[in-house]
């Protein structure tokens, strides 16, 4: 885990707990989570303002998308007892993969159409899902691209890290947003009706975007995720 020399960056920001005292004492206690166990990194110019976000679990750590690959986050990861998987939600989010996987001999794990874009790497590839242990898991919710997927975390009522597939719009909604860059339009709907019929408003609680965070006005998540996603439709 030796690390690579970086470019000096001197206003680089630690990440930063995602729900810390927004989680109310009721929610804590129906589950093992802590409100500090899941932590948002300040958007990556490597991944076009992405946000990517860090689950510490007794299991295992997972790294959802690349942050950028200074000696803050570096430092971070290390403080945390390091990376167990490192889950890339779209081919846009790939970043620093390789030098990540070689800091912290990570396991990569991404949909498998859009693997071939990690050449020489060690990857694990998933067809509709994966289980990355009891708590997690991978659902692929293509349109935004081919291979566009994103992470159930069952605890505190269910977390959503959904990349690109759905982000907040201007009034802080989960919506698609469609771009000159979406793979797939109506594919990417049918993935929003997938995810309603998969979830219930018990189930899904939160959904933490993987861009656009500006728009969540200080929060870093949006709540009652699956009422308001509902809405969209």
């Amino acid at each position: 885990m030796c690390p690579i020399p970086q470019q000096p960056n001197h206003t680089v920001k630690p990440p930063q707990a995602v729900f810390s005292w927004e989680v109310s004492i009721e929610e804590n206690l129906k589950s093992n989570f802590t409100p500090n166990n899941i932590f948002a990194f300040p958007p990556n110019r490597d991944t076009l303002g992405g946000t990517s976000y860090f689950i510490v679990g007794n299991e295992s750590n997972i790294l959802i998308d690349c942050p950028a690959l200074d000696q803050t986050n570096q430092d971070f990861l290390r403080s945390h007892k390091g990376v167990r998987y490192l889950f890339i939600t779209h081919r846009g989010a790939i970043g620093k993969t390789a030098e990540f996987q070689q800091i912290f001999n990570c396991e990569i794990l991404i949909q498998e159409q859009e693997a071939y874009l990690l050449p020489g790497l060690t990857v694990t590839t998933f067809g509709q899902e994966y289980a990355l242990n009891n708590t997690a898991q991978v659902i692929w919710t293509p349109g935004h691209s081919p291979g566009s997927s994103c992470l159930y975390y069952s605890e505190l009522g269910g977390v959503l890290f959904s990349g690109r597939h759905l982000l907040p719009n201007q009034q802080g909604d989960p919506v698609p947003l469609r771009t000159a860059k979406t793979f797939h339009w109506n594919r990417q709907i049918k993935s929003v009706k997938f995810l309603l019929e998969r979830f219930t408003p018990e189930t899904l609680q939160y959904i933490c975007p993987g861009a656009n965070t500006g728009f969540l006005r200080g929060k870093r998540f949006i709540d009652k995720a699956y009422q308001r996603l509902a809405s969209f439709l």
